[in-house]
């Protein structure tokens, strides 16, 4: 099947960030400017964002790939995350000491990843794609190679990203070798029977692969190490878009393939999702490090999500579509204040929890940001996070899968505990023990300011979530 004009409609948001990131390579090569470079990476993005109501208006796709809605909502969350990720990268790499520009570039071409990962619709553009979103993150999470930790953490997700790679790899050949077929059109039609043990092995080889992405339990070992370790930005990258490209990844694989159709393979899947919002939740407990605190709660929300991967159906994309808007804005706005105290200066980012004791005092308002956002991600009413946790409910209630119902709750209330000690560490009084802080001018910076927005629309969503679930609502309809 050959590219036509049509089908290249539907791809002007990947070309558009494709083309901005050899923009910005061709720009740094000949003069290297910060303020420049971050503006074209922002510009880049926002005008891909333009294009995406006229992608999504393309009488066809593009070979291996499909637009579909699923692939829209999820490539408007990937451009959205990225924008806010740019905006307080600038910030943060105004104080590096070394080359600043380059992060842009890998920034963008690991969205272009995440961008044919989402509209994936054939095994090679799925590995191609994941590829192309795992090895730019190498070097942003090495940014800061002169601390050690920093090129700890790339090494790490380096090796393990590699193994979860071969065990992906090996699950496609062996669906392939059952089917002789790449696309998922060719494996639905070629598992239409009964899936027979190559089947399901390679299913489940893909999900231990995808798996290690998400930092399910027990292939999670790899996150708090480099949470704690990569530059903040970089984090936050990791910690949103390339979470969300790989489960949006997943849930069109569960809900096309039919050998995750298979009761052996429901029930594997239950038993990681409860040990995964367990696990999470748990390992969280007494960290003293905030950085490795929200890396086991990343794990436990994913572990949540998987709930919707277990019942599937219609009504699953739609949970998965508001549970990801609800947790990528609380992530996005709990790293923002990480982002907004650390300074590359130090040689580390502001992880521990004396760094944040009294910021009340000092930056009223990023304490009042930070406590939004961690109430959002304890799910308490009036916020986002509420809303996303009462999805899941309804959605494990409505199935009457009780067990992940209770592993929800029980993961809910552990999380609450740890939730409120970093609250209160933000209005205790201050000791006489060592600091970080922001610069006196944060709130008028384009980081803060976006800070601020995202820190407002968490409670939007949450007293007014009307429109975010309509929008899904109408996109879940033209998924799949």
């Amino acid at each position: 099947m050959m590219l036509t004009l049509v089908n290249l409609v539907a791809l002007l948001p990947l070309v558009v960030v494709g083309t901005t990131a050899v923009v910005v390579m061709l720009g740094v090569a000949w003069q290297r400017h910060h303020g420049i470079t971050a503006w074209l990476s922002a510009a880049g993005l926002v005008l891909a964002l333009a294009c995406l109501p006229v992608a999504s208006t393309a009488l066809s796709s593009p070979p291996l790939m499909t637009m579909d809605g699923l692939a829209i909502m999820g490539s408007v969350l990937v451009l959205l995350c990225a924008l806010v990720t740019v905006a307080l990268s600038h910030h943060y790499l105004t104080g590096y000491i070394g080359p600043r520009e380059e992060f842009y570039l890998l920034l963008l071409c690991a969205v272009t990843g995440a961008l044919g990962l989402v509209a994936s619709n054939h095994l090679a553009t799925l590995f191609i794609s994941l590829e192309l979103l795992s090895m730019p993150l190498y070097g942003m999470l090495a940014y800061s190679f002169r601390a050690e930790r920093s090129l700890e953490a790339g090494i790490k997700y380096l090796i393990l990203s590699a193994a979860a790679t071969a065990f992906l790899l090996f699950g496609m050949a062996l669906i392939y070798a059952r089917t002789g077929r790449l696309d998922l059109a060719g494996l639905v039609a070629g598992l239409a029977t009964s899936p027979d043990v190559w089947s399901l092995a390679g299913a489940v080889l893909m999900l231990v692969g995808l798996g290690f992405k998400l930092s399910i339990v027990p292939f999670h070992l790899w996150t708090p190490d480099v949470y704690q370790g990569g530059p903040a930005p970089a984090t936050i990258f990791l910690a949103t878009v390339s979470k969300l490209a790989v489960f949006v990844l997943l849930l069109r694989l569960v809900m096309t393939a039919p050998a995750f159709d298979s009761d052996w393979l429901g029930t594997l899947v239950t038993v990681l999702a409860l040990l995964t919002m367990l696990g999470g939740n748990l390992l969280a407990l007494f960290q003293p490090n905030l950085k490795r605190l929200l890396g086991y709660s990343s794990i436990a929300h994913f572990g949540y999500l998987m709930v919707a991967i277990v019942v599937g159906g219609a009504l699953a994309v739609e949970t998965v579509g508001v549970y990801l808007i609800t947790y990528l804005v609380t992530t996005l706005a709990a790293f923002g204040v990480v982002t907004q105290l650390s300074s590359p200066f130090s040689g580390e980012d502001a992880a521990g929890l004396h760094h944040y004791r009294g910021l009340f005092w000092r930056r009223p308002w990023l304490a009042a940001v930070m406590t939004v956002s961690f109430l959002s991600l304890a799910g308490i009413p009036l916020t986002a996070g509420f809303i996303g946790k009462f999805y899941v409910l309804a959605l494990g209630v409505a199935d009457s899968r009780w067990w992940l119902v209770g592993g929800i709750v029980a993961g809910s209330a552990i999380g609450l505990f740890y939730y409120l000690r970093v609250m209160v560490t933000l209005y205790l009084p201050e000791p006489g023990m060592r600091r970080m802080d922001a610069t006196n001018d944060w709130g008028s910076r384009i980081g803060g300011l976006t800070l601020l927005v995202v820190a407002v629309l968490i409670l939007i969503l949450g007293i007014y979530p009307t429109p975010m679930i309509d929008w899904v609502a109408g996109l879940s309809t033209a998924a799949l």
